[in-house]
Order: C-alpha cells, then structure tokens, then sequence
C-alpha cells in the first residue's frame, strides 16, 4: 500500500488497521480524506482481509473536517471527497470497527458511524457540533435517524450537545464500551473472533444483513433465503465447516 502523509495503514494477518494520524485531533483535511480514500480503496479490493479497523493516533479519534475547506471556493470539492468516504465504507463486505480513543466530533462522528461496529473508550466522547457554526453534518443526517430514530437524531444535530461513550451505547450507535486500560484489548478480541471465520464466509454474512434493508418481511425472506440456499451453499469452505465440524477439527479455510 502506498505511503501517506496522515495515516499510518498497518496489516496483521488478516486484519488492516487505518490510523488517523495527522496532529493534534485528527481533523481532516482534503489531503487527508483523499488518503484515507485511497488507502479504503484498497481495502475494498483485497478479498484476502477479514477485518478492518479504522482509529485515531493520540487523544483524539478524530475532531471534523478542517473548517477552512466548507469556504465557498473548497467546499463542491470538500463534500465529494467526504462523500466518497461513506461510498467505500459501505462497499467493504468485511466487517468495519471504529476503535474510537477520545474525541470523535463532526466529520469523525460521520466516519465512526458509518462503520460496522463503534467500539468506544470510556474516555471517547461523541458529537455534531456543525450547528454552532452554521452547518448540518449531511452523513450524519442520513445515517443518524436509522440508528437511534428521528427524534434522537434531530436533538443530537440540533443542539450540537456531545455525548459519553456510555450515553452513545444507549443511543445505539456505539456497539462496546472498555475502559481506558481494556480498549486495546477488547479491539484485539473482537478482530480475533472475527479472523476465526473465512474471509469469503464473513463478506456472505455481512451482505445477507444488508441485502433484504428496504424490502418487506416476505421479500426479505426470499433474498435472505434465496442467497442462503443458492450462493453459501454452493461455497467449499461452507462444505468444510461441516465437515470440521462432523470430524470435530477446525476448519481449514480456502476462501471459495
């Protein structure tokens, strides 16, 4: 993967990690969103992966967008290159964890909870404060009302309040909480639950989730079954978990 100025892109086994990492707090920048696309990019085309994680470097998950680039003359360009963050996330078919350490305001909210999982510090504190400065945050404007409703979502853009991991996880868009001294590990024990699965097995799963959103119950039945019987049935490395199984042995993945 290439070099970049603002992340650090870090590969173990079969989990990548992106690190938000331009100081103070990690606000982003057009460079840096144009990194941060770049490096997703090749996330999404590395059909060997079975984890990403995306966090921040120091006390901050990330603190917005630079305010510079919402001027006049920044901005057509700004919203594009945001946008295509939100566009790559929701293409990666592996599952997508927010390991957020400190502050995730703004932008770093928007980014947070396009992800899969938001796993949160006790010390991580969440919100959209464009409101104070005459934006609405447009991501979180979709995003928001699908995970805590329409009435929690108009008060979290509207007061620009911020909230505590723990406050966050009652809402519903924080998945897991740890203290400061667990965070690392409790990241580390749901990549690893994770990586146990075929990579090719994890992508069925997440897209059976995402496959029948929209439809009624009945068309989401059929989809969810239909894909069941016709595409994971017809994958080697469904055949081998039975078969491990059967054998009580542990699977040897092939990822077909």
């Amino acid at each position: 993967m290439a070099e970049f100025e603002f992340l650090q892109v870090q590969k173990e086994a079969q989990a990548i990690h992106i690190i938000l990492d331009r100081p103070k707090h990690n606000v982003l920048n057009i460079p840096m969103m144009k990194e941060l696309n770049t490096a997703l990019e090749a996330v999404a085309a590395d059909d060997s992966l079975k984890c990403l994680v995306i966090t921040g470097r120091g006390k901050s998950f990330c603190a917005g967008v630079e305010v510079g680039d919402h001027k006049p003359d920044k901005v057509e360009e700004m919203v594009a290159v945001f946008n295509r963050i939100f566009e790559l996330i929701n293409m990666i078919d592996i599952p997508v964890i927010a390991a957020v350490n400190g502050a995730c305001l703004g932008g770093g909210m928007e980014v947070a909870i396009a992800c899969d999982m938001v796993i949160a510090s006790k010390k991580a504190v969440f919100g959209q404060p464009e409101v104070r400065l005459g934006f609405f945050p447009p991501y979180a404007a979709l995003r928001l009302p699908e995970l805590v409703g329409p009435a929690k979502a108009i008060e979290i853009v509207t007061t620009g309040r911020s909230y505590t991991a723990k406050e966050s996880r009652k809402m519903g868009f924080v998945s897991q909480v740890a203290s400061k001294d667990d965070f690392q590990e409790v990241v580390e024990k749901n990549i690893k639950e994770i990586c146990c699965s075929s990579p090719l097995i994890l992508r069925l799963n997440k897209r059976a989730v995402k496959r029948h959103m929209g439809t009624s119950f009945f068309q989401g039945v059929d989809l969810v079954s239909n894909y069941f019987l016709n595409t994971l049935m017809k994958t080697e490395d469904t055949l081998e978990g039975i078969a491990s199984f059967e054998e009580k042995r542990r699977p040897v993945w092939k990822n077909r």
